[in-house]
């Protein structure tokens, strides 16, 4: 089996795997069951990942690494103004959580859960990095007097508790909004609209005060 071939079955069983453990939760899912429906015997899993409990942690680290990579960038480009900056941070995050909705429930079940300290400290270790991230832009915007002086910490909550909220309680807000709970096309389009526009207007306000 070539290189290309060994990531192409590492990442399809991760994928398999999280479908279960968002749909039957990872108690609720069996080794077997991720051998099965990805259609690879056991052997290979525990080649692949040993456990069950380091397939979760290469999960989170596969779908984590691509949002570090970008943030990383996005802080150090030169070329951008810290409000732009801080609208593709919006549209970004409202963008991959919705569409990565399956993953981010997992990260709560899992972050709510005494099962795994390594777990937990995994989760808060790259969320930690993400945040310090846009900590930084926040940072550059008021040293360049673009921004105002605010509670930095009590803002990154307010973003990203808005967006989880709205997306961990998908029901409450499609009949808040008169959304059709079964046409999922129509929720993504009206909720990552309203999002985007909720949120750089109210952080529009809150950083620039405009």
């Amino acid at each position: 089996m070539s290189t290309t071939e060994k990531t192409d079955k590492r990442e399809h069983i991760l994928l398999v795997a999280e479908e279960l453990f968002a749909g039957k939760g990872f108690d609720g899912t069996s080794v077997r069951d991720i051998a099965h429906l990805a259609g690879v015997n056991l052997a290979m899993i525990s080649y692949y990942f040993g456990s069950k409990e380091n397939l979760l942690k290469e999960l989170i680290e596969y779908r984590f690494s691509y949002t570090v990579s970008l943030l990383e960038e996005k802080s150090n480009d030169q070329l951008q103004s810290p409000w732009e900056k801080i609208e593709w941070i919006i549209d970004f995050y409202v963008e991959r959580i919705i569409n990565n909705r399956r993953f981010h429930s997992i990260m709560s079940q899992e972050y709510n859960t005494a099962r795994s300290s390594e777990i937990k400290e995994l989760i808060t270790s790259i969320k930690m990095q993400n945040l310090e991230r846009i900590k930084k832009i926040i940072a550059e915007g008021q040293r360049k007097g673009v921004f105002r002086k605010i509670d930095v910490e009590m803002t990154l909550a307010t973003m990203m508790g808005t967006i989880t909220q709205v997306i961990n309680s998908k029901n409450v807000y499609c009949v808040l909004l008169r959304i059709d709970t079964t046409d999922e096309k129509e929720y993504q389009e009206k909720i990552t609209q309203r999002l985007k526009t909720h949120l750089r207007e109210l952080l529009q306000a809150h950083l620039i005060g405009k």
